[in-house]
């Protein structure tokens, strides 16, 4: 029998599960724009095109990346390449560049979308005439769409009117 205590724990286990799911995007998408931060910086030191690094061999430091390879560096490197952060990222950067704020962000492409977007940040990078003034007011965009969605996830406390 379905009583209202039983519906009312119902409810607050989905309350709590959706404030935890909306925690886990929050701290996700601060790490996104930190990481955002750090692979500005890289592109800052060097940034390149038609290759995702240059590393000097002698040293074994790195000496410029692409966005996309500032992004995966930033990441972790090449062995984070495929984790959850450097792909999220990386389709927050699509996403921004392509389809902009206002349309909603899909959180788990499949995986050919995912490298077909990986493509496209890499043939936009690429393409001739293209400045490192762009490709960083690309990650300071990302970070602001980031912000942004975080924004969006805060959840809502209703404002109390004061009694005069």
């Amino acid at each position: 029998m379905i009583t209202a205590r039983s519906i009312d724990r119902i409810r607050e286990r989905r309350r709590l599960v959706e404030a935890d799911q909306r925690a886990a995007r929050l701290a996700e998408l601060h790490h996104i724009a930190a990481l955002l931060a750090d692979a500005a910086v890289t592109v800052r030191r060097g940034w390149v095109q038609s290759t995702w690094y240059v590393v000097d061999r002698q040293r074994g430091a790195l000496e410029g990346a692409c966005l996309v390879g500032a992004i995966v560096h930033a990441g972790g490197g090449p062995a984070a390449a495929h984790s959850q952060l450097v792909q999220r990222t990386l389709d927050l950067t699509w996403h921004t560049l392509f389809q902009g704020q206002d349309r909603p962000m899909p959180w788990c492409p499949a995986p050919s979308v995912r490298q077909a977007c990986v493509r496209d940040l890499t043939r936009w990078n690429d393409q001739p005439g293209r400045t490192v003034a762009q490709v960083l007011a690309l990650l300071d965009a990302t970070r602001a769409a980031a912000r942004a969605e975080s924004l969006r996830l805060q959840p809502r406390v209703p404002v109390r009117q004061h009694a005069a």
